[in-house]
């Protein structure tokens, strides 16, 4: 297992160039337009299985500076947030570091159950309808670095951030930002981050694209990818080195679309790109996650490892001889 995730840090350290796009989650690779989540009295149908998100955020082992976690639009109220009915939503946001952090085993399912919430709490706050965060910042922290989980496998320290629909049935987007410092959003230079299972919303427009991005290493033979309540807007497919447009099972109104994938040889060690294509326009927040044959939750990073995949064309070029002549 160290070998394997020693290979994910070298990829790290080999597309460095691109870590500046890993600072604002959803990165600009992913063309996501928030992530989302409802309220824990909400409908299913509107888009979230669980009403709770956790996202995992990497600090260089390098970087020694005080670093914050900005929350963009953290209120559940405003312009950005999807109403049912009356505003009656809560959001608790609480970030967690130390021990346990990521390495539980239970910080690394699909669902908030078990000790999902691992770690050393180092701080919380929860909010309802205040204007004041209504597209605005706010910020957690300052953490120094060495309050993460020492990950050297990951090139790092981490922390983990679980948000939670504690009331309500309203809908909360919002977007985070790994920053150094607490009034501006300024990067982490080498910084990433990931989750298992992502709650998010679509972009609106017909023939938009947004894009996932888990990695693949050296033990995957197959995939499973799990997506919630797309309600048939579109098409899932993945691309790799050796997959073009290769179609996956897309979810209807309130279903899970599932569908497994083998994976090829050139493919382990890679970065595999699941794009979600819309087919109409319109507002639709939904759910996805991927499992390895051993059902083990593979991680979706906000910056590509090793960068976005380039399928790799195979041409067959045969030379005419003399002999094929006679």
């Amino acid at each position: 297992m160290r070998k394997i995730l020693r290979v994910i840090l070298n990829l790290f350290l080999a597309t460095s160039c691109l870590m500046g796009y890993g600072q604002m989650v959803p990165s600009e690779f992913e063309q996501i337009t928030y992530l989302v989540t409802f309220g824990q009295e909400s409908n299913p149908g509107w888009g979230d299985d669980d009403f709770s998100q956790v996202f995992f955020f990497i600090v260089p082992e390098t970087f020694t500076k005080p670093v914050y976690i900005r929350v963009y639009d953290p209120e559940v109220g405003g312009q950005l947030d999807e109403k049912n009915g009356e505003w009656n939503s809560r959001t608790k946001f609480s970030v967690y570091g130390g021990q346990g952090t990521h390495s539980d085993k239970d910080a690394k399912q699909i669902n908030p159950v078990g000790n999902y919430k691992s770690g050393s709490m180092l701080a919380t706050k929860t909010f309802g309808n205040e204007s004041r965060y209504d597209e605005d910042w706010y910020s957690f922290g300052p953490f120094n670095p060495l309050e993460g989980e020492d990950a050297p496998e990951l090139g790092g320290r981490v922390f983990k951030v679980v948000t939670e629909g504690i009331s309500g049935d309203d809908g909360n987007l919002y977007k985070y930002f790994l920053s150094t410092q607490p009034y501006e959003n300024k990067e982490v230079e080498g910084a990433n981050a990931f989750t298992y299972e992502y709650s998010f919303r679509l972009p609106e427009a017909k023939g938009s694209v947004a894009h996932l991005y888990p990695f693949i290493d050296k033990r995957v033979v197959s995939i499973t990818q799990n997506n919630f309540d797309f309600d048939n807007e579109g098409s899932v497919l993945i691309y790799s080195i050796s997959k073009n447009r290769h179609r996956a099972v897309a979810s209807a109104n309130k279903k899970w679309g599932r569908s497994m994938h083998f994976i090829d040889d050139e493919e382990k060690n890679t970065t595999v790109d699941l794009q979600i294509v819309k087919g109409r326009t319109s507002r639709n927040d939904m759910v996805c996650y991927i499992t390895n044959q051993y059902e083990e939750a593979i991680a979706f990073f906000s910056v590509p490892v090793g960068g976005p995949p380039k399928f790799k064309y195979k041409v067959d070029v045969r030379y005419k001889s003399e002999e094929d002549d006679n």
